[in-house]
């Protein structure tokens, strides 16, 4: 029989090498960052502000659910709701340390003229009930602390470091949602910026009203007559003239010397 012939199995082929990648140039890279930029990504918490000034925001699920430090369940809508004329939010890191004690003390001491216009103001942090009563007693603050644990409110009105810090800062919005503040700040100027806005802070002094100055009396003097000759006036009466000017110069003296303070 003749040999039976087997058929060899054909090489496989080798993998096609891929090109090498060629270098952007500056057009190219210049259309991969706009890509970048425009490609959806996932969302980052940012110090740039969600409401910004001017916006009129929705309330209704604005910022969740916070708590005020007596425990009670609310949102900034309820809050902006049950004010006169809007809501005054100050942000600050950590109750009864140094700088949040100034700031908090701060909007106590100018409490009555910052809510004259019918704003509510709040104290806002990520701190526990229990801490924020303890400071609110502490420093007989006159207005409620509010608690954000999970800085769902604080970082809604762009105030929320990056990873679980908070940023010192003010939030102003009126009863239709507008927002009138946004922004960060130290102790000091967080009252000066309600200030502004509210037309708060101390009352420039009524000037004191003093006594109505005293006329100075002063002898009218009297018209020299003439003697008919030519509308001259007589030796007399020039002399009476004379003594009628020197009484009067030395009255209005003596009253103006009265009129001086006398020095103690």
């Amino acid at each position: 029989m003749p040999p039976e012939l087997r058929k060899r199995k054909a090489p496989a082929s080798e993998p096609v090498a891929a090109p090498p990648a060629k270098k952007k140039g500056p057009v190219a890279k210049v259309i991969a960052k706009v890509k970048d930029a425009v490609s959806p990504k996932a969302t980052k918490t940012s110090s740039a502000t969600s409401a910004s000034v001017g916006e009129t925001i929705t309330l209704e699920g604005f910022g969740g659910e916070i708590e005020t430090n007596d425990g009670v369940k609310t949102t900034l809508k309820q809050l902006v709701e049950e004010s006169e004329g809007g809501v005054v939010l100050f942000t600050y890191p950590k109750a009864s340390t140094p700088g949040c004690t100034t700031q908090a003390c701060m909007f106590r001491d100018q409490y009555a003229p910052l809510t004259s216009t019918g704003f509510s103001i709040y104290g806002l942090s990520k701190d526990s009930p229990k801490s924020n009563t303890t400071f609110k007693t502490k420093q007989n603050l006159p207005y409620p602390l509010l608690c954000d644990p999970s800085q769902t409110l604080i970082g809604a009105i762009g105030l929320k470091k990056a990873g679980a810090g908070t940023t010192r800062g003010v939030f102003v919005v009126d009863k239709s949602g507008k927002v009138l503040a946004s922004e960060a700040g130290g102790p000091a100027a967080t009252v000066e910026i309600v200030k502004k806005l509210v037309g708060g802070g101390d009352a420039a002094p009524a000037p004191v009203a003093g006594p109505a100055p005293v006329p100075v009396a002063t002898e009218p003097k009297p018209e020299v007559a003439t003697n008919g000759v030519n509308g001259t006036a007589s030796k007399e009466d020039e002399d009476r003239a004379a003594v009628a000017d020197e009484v009067a110069d030395t009255a209005e003296k003596l009253d103006s010397n009265e009129a001086k303070p006398v020095d103690a």
